[in-house]
């Protein structure tokens, strides 16, 4: 199965939702031919969140954001995580569920 390292954007001063941020990302990384996820974070206002490969550099995404938000701060939040949620990241810990 595929492993994806989490990180969290997220900036004092810009606004990152509703500004095609996501859409931004996940274009420079289609042509750039990175595997990515992104999603607007629901648990925590004003972040966005992507994921990459565990075998992936992030550092071309990074210098990607940073030129787009001159203040972002972006952090690794979760490492090594099966089929990611991207959206609230407690639902990626498997031992909150039975089946």
């Amino acid at each position: 199965m595929l492993q994806w390292n989490i990180y969290e954007i997220s900036s004092q001063t810009h606004k990152l939702h509703g500004v095609k941020c996501r859409g931004r990302i996940r274009k420079f990384a289609n042509q750039s031919q990175i595997n990515l996820l992104t999603e607007n974070a629901s648990d925590i206002e004003n972040v966005v969140r992507f994921a990459v490969l565990v075998d992936q550099d992030p550092s071309e995404i990074i210098d990607f954001i940073r030129s787009l938000f001159n203040d972002v701060k972006v952090t690794k939040v979760e490492t090594n995580i099966l089929n990611p949620v991207l959206s609230k990241l407690k639902i990626n810990k498997d031992d909150r569920y039975e089946i």
